[in-house]
């Protein structure tokens, strides 16, 4: 089936072509698409079992499992884009909290969703699993409550 140019316009990482892994953080590498349903609500969820980032006090590699969950609006992040942007935190210095914040201002600015949440859930170091979660929903909007009450209730989403 044929599809329209317009529906994969801008889209430039599909295809037969080699995959270019970066190894330093590039949310430049995230693209979107045009979302066909923006006056539905559904959720999207994305999960990344092999996210890997640096401790960025001593280099030592951090793994985790990232979860995003959002309610596209006029945009949506294209799945290959997202790997690859994931990737990107590979060599990557930041504590735990910084990535999850971090992905999730960089998926906002991107796409302008009705809502996103992000959940880092990392392999213990020391003892000690960290499991940091952050939530959005546009101000001023339903969304907006519906992101303070996930915020409580966050510890579900593992």
């Amino acid at each position: 089936m044929a599809r329209d140019k317009k529906e994969t316009a801008g889209l430039t990482l599909l295809g037969n072509k080699k995959t270019v892994y970066r190894d330093d953080y590039a949310p430049e590498v995230l693209e979107t698409f045009v979302n066909k349903h923006p006056e539905n609500d559904y959720m999207v969820t994305f999960n990344c079992p092999e996210f890997t980032s640096l401790c960025p006090i001593t280099d030592q590699p951090d793994f985790a499992e990232i979860k995003i969950n959002y309610i596209p609006d006029k945009r949506m992040v294209e799945s290959k884009s997202l790997k690859l942007y994931l990737f990107s935190f590979r060599n990557r210095g930041d504590f735990h909290e910084d990535c999850v914040n971090i992905i999730m201002k960089d998926l906002i600015k991107l796409m302008d969703p009705k809502y996103i949440e992000v959940k880092g859930i990392f392999m213990p170091r020391g003892g000690i699993s960290i499991y940091p979660f952050a939530s959005y929903g546009r101000p001023g909007t339903k969304y907006e409550r519906i992101a303070d009450e996930r915020l409580f209730t966050s510890l579900e989403m593992k």
